[in-house]
């Protein structure tokens, strides 16, 4: 949710860079008083300059480029208009311009797909169709190493935790930070492919869209030699939209790809403190359980609601829309991180989900949901102090909620986001 808001205004920042780059070049046209020819040229060379910056279509300085946009915007906007352009009040002036910008934009794109232009302008469907791919097995590649860790982690936590001994106590506090971190890159890294599958889904559907209009425009102009140009510079515009979208989107995808690079040196920093001939021998003998396995072992031993008087119990057969339940702490089960001192197993919701004041919780066993459901508060309570302990855990296991005191959820966000 955080790095959706975040996307969102990274891109209406970008937006507002090139409003801020483009405003001196916007202010030479607007601003001017041209009377004589050559200004009038001067002026218009700089309609056309202003043309490529904003719409981002080739390099203003290339002349085939140049040459290209300029026939483009002559057919929309001769030079005999500029006079009453100029006389125009500075805000229509800058209005005309991004509409000016749009339609030529539509216009290039249009010839391009006619191959008749398109001189400079980089296929980005294509880039993004390749690309987007890539990204997704990158991420893939990276979060299957963190989960890795997480088994192994949690099954020397596992097996530790029967030993109270000084020394197998330090190590275990030092392996349940290393289990609290990784769990975290794990978790920002779902976020990460997450936004990758929805920047997939907008990609396709903006493709549609753009082939949808791009055959519209061209069953309008086909074997005519005028149309109006209120049934061709709406769709212009709308293919000049789509273009700026994919121009977003591949925005996004390269912020994503970076920030899953920079989330590399979490996995690095863990083969350093755990190196693999301090790790390997200490899991010598133990079964390293992924969290599917986990979720299989226990899925049939379900909660009997029978058994209980009061409580809510939710199950995916029975109930609509049983996967969009926000379930507490992550999904992670509240009972075993609470008499475990902070161990961190998933809940299996397939055993039973228990709705407790209007918040919902799982659990990796039927025995750790009976035993949480006939005290929640306490358990919950037990979570709590837990996490005074781990701030770390506040963000992990999403108890915003619960520490808004120290500093409201609307805060820490704007925090984030610095």
């Amino acid at each position: 949710m955080v790095l959706c808001f975040f996307l969102v205004e990274l891109i209406k920042e970008q937006h507002h860079v090139l409003d801020s780059r483009l405003a001196p070049v916007s202010r030479e046209i607007t601003d001017n008083r041209a009377r004589t020819r050559e200004e009038l040229e001067s002026v218009y060379r700089k309609i056309v300059s202003y043309v490529l910056l904003r719409s981002g279509l080739g390099s203003p300085t290339d002349i085939k480029v140049i040459r290209e946009a300029t026939a483009a915007l002559q057919s929309v906007f001769p030079q005999t208009e500029l006079a009453a352009f100029l006389s125009l009040s500075k805000k229509e002036k800058e209005q005309q311009l991004k509409e000016l910008t749009m339609i030529v934009t539509g216009i290039r794109l249009f010839n391009k797909d006619c191959g008749k232009g398109g001189e400079g302008i980089d296929d980005l469907p294509a880039i993004l169709n390749e690309a987007i791919p890539a990204a997704s097995h990158h991420i893939d590649i990276e979060l299957h190493a963190s989960q890795q860790l997480a088994y192994r982690y949690t099954a020397l936590i596992e097996m530790m935790h029967q030993d109270k001994n000084a020394d197998i106590e330090l190590r275990q506090t030092v392996l349940k930070e290393a289990l609290y971190n990784v769990r975290q890159h794990e978790a920002f890294l779902c976020i990460i492919l997450s936004d990758v599958i929805t920047c997939a889904q907008e990609v396709e559907m903006m493709q549609k869209e753009f082939a949808a209009e791009m055959e519209q425009v061209n069953n309008i102009v086909k074997s005519k030699t005028a149309v109006p140009t209120s049934l061709v510079y709406p769709i212009f515009i709308g293919l000049s939209n789509l273009w700026t979208s994919f121009q977003d989107e591949i925005l996004v995808l390269s912020f994503l790809n970076n920030l899953t690079v920079s989330l590399q040196q979490f996995l690095e920093t863990h083969a350093l403190i755990f190196p693999e001939e301090l790790i390997v021998p200490l899991l010598e003998g133990l079964v390293i359980k992924s969290d599917e396995e986990r979720l299989l072992k226990n899925a049939d031993d379900k909660v009997n609601p029978a058994d209980f008087v009061k409580e809510e119990w939710f199950f995916p057969e029975s109930t609509i829309n049983f996967s969009q339940l926000l379930l507490q702490y992550h999904g992670f089960c509240a009972y075993t991180f609470a008499v475990k001192d902070g161990l961190l197993i998933p809940g299996n919701p397939s055993i039973g989900v228990l709705k407790h004041k209007e918040r919902y919780y799982s659990f990796n066993s039927k025995e750790a949901a009976y035993a949480f459901a006939k005290c929640p508060d306490k358990y919950i309570k037990m979570v709590a102090e837990k996490a005074k302990e781990c701030a770390e855990l506040i963000q992990l296991l999403e108890l915003h909620h619960q520490f808004e005191y120290l500093a409201p959820y609307s805060q820490v966000l704007h925090y984030i986001l610095q």
